[in-house]
């Protein structure tokens, strides 16, 4: 099948198309500044254009695709008639769906509920399964949610110490996102362990995850309610003393939304550091010979990011009672050698062992590399993920 993935931001719209025949990528974009001005970039065959062009909203950004895609610019769609299906990354399945879905108007119904738990991108990715509607009525659509492979937690794992009435009239409970990258990251481990084991997942980008995954299914994961609980990251606090807020506003005036945009947007390696969220930008400096304030919060903010990670490790380890392997992904997890060596020394009494040659000296970037030391009772791995090819695979599985 030919499956046209979307990917709808508040301002963006990610785009591929997928051949899963041949499982290849037949092209693959992104229309960006959507309301404001507009700019769309394509990739196709290793070649690359840019285009400014006014998209008042993710319709217009759609039919810019769309003309795109049936352009020559783009060889192997003759017409929109090759697109048999398309694939939404959804934010939020609430307590409704455990699995991705056929999209139907009752389905619709639903996803306009939830807009409560992701009030910021459930609009938006609504806002795509809409367009492709209007622009490819017909086709059949499915949307793939970033919380249901953490749907197999168990309650004591989700359930918040706080009043019941929280969790029953208002659904206040660990939903956990990432979903679609920790699902293919735990089959690909499935594959090189050649089991249905016990793996420790270590989605690790700007924004940052980790689950615990035993027999297939997800017993726990650090994100929350939102995706600001857990690890630090690079613009998020993580974990922190709820109290904390309070001081907050009343030291500054904030409001509770200013004082969570705090905690979202300015918190995080960036707060940290006071120079960047990006983890590259805080290791050129901390790495160098630089004897300054500032290289010292970038070395701070580092150590902390890789020690809270490495705490998760532990947790998970103990929730499990026994790992089989252990997986980074994602921008940092797969780039970040030093990084990763940071957060796994130390876990050797775990029977976690990382060789260093194969972590930093041998690494291969954009393959699967396997680094642990040849008596590690645990494997660790980098995998490369690809949510966009679970995505393809759930909208092939659910329209076939």
């Amino acid at each position: 099948m030919k499956i046209l993935v979307i990917n709808a931001g508040s301002s963006s719209l990610k785009y591929q198309v997928i051949d899963t025949a041949e499982n290849q990528v037949i092209t693959k974009g992104l229309c960006e500044r959507i309301g404001i001005d507009g700019r769309h970039t394509n990739k196709t065959n290793g070649g690359k254009f840019v285009e400014e062009v006014e998209m008042k909203n993710h319709s217009e950004a759609l039919k810019v695709v769309i003309d795109c895609l049936v352009s020559d610019k783009v060889p192997g769609i003759s017409s929109l008639e090759d697109i048999e299906a398309v694939g939404h990354r959804v934010l939020h399945a609430g307590e409704v769906y455990n699995d991705s879905v056929l999209i139907t108007d009752e389905v619709m119904v639903e996803l306009e509920k939830l807009i409560p738990l992701g009030p910021l991108h459930q609009p938006a990715n609504i806002a795509g399964i809409r367009a492709c509607e209007e622009m490819i009525p017909g086709v059949p659509q499915v949307a793939v949610f970033d919380t249901t492979f953490h749907s197999t937690m168990p309650d004591y794992a989700y359930r918040y110490a706080i009043p019941k009435e929280a969790y029953t009239k208002w659904q206040i409970r660990k939903y956990g996102f990432h979903g679609t990258s920790h699902k293919y990251i735990a089959g690909e481990l499935e594959k090189l362990c050649g089991k249905k084991g016990n793996f420790i997942i270590c989605h690790i980008g700007n924004g940052a995850s980790l689950s615990a995954v035993s027999n297939g299914k997800c017993i726990d994961t650090t994100m929350g309610y939102t995706p600001l609980e857990g690890v630090m990251m690079g613009s998020r606090s993580g974990d922190v003393d709820p109290s904390i807020l309070e001081r907050i506003m009343n030291e500054t005036g904030m409001t509770i939304k200013d004082a969570i945009n705090y905690l979202n947007k300015k918190s995080g390696l960036g707060g940290v550091s006071c120079i960047s969220d990006d983890m590259r930008d805080l290791e050129e400096i901390a790495f160098s010979d630089e004897q300054s304030e500032r290289a010292d919060d970038c070395r701070l903010a580092l150590n902390m990011h890789a020690y809270r990670v490495k705490k998760y490790i532990g947790a998970f380890y103990a929730a499990l009672g026994t790992v089989d392997a252990i997986a980074f992904t994602a921008g940092v997890g797969e780039g970040g050698c030093e990084y990763r060596q940071s957060v796994l020394e130390g876990l050797e009494g775990l029977g976690i062992v990382v060789d260093k040659d194969k972590n930093i000296t041998n690494f291969k970037r954009g393959e699967m590399n396997v680094i642990s030391a040849d008596d590690s009772k645990v494997k660790i791995y980098v995998i490369p993920t690809d949510e966009e090819q679970m995505i393809a695979k759930d909208t092939e599985r659910l329209t076939k």
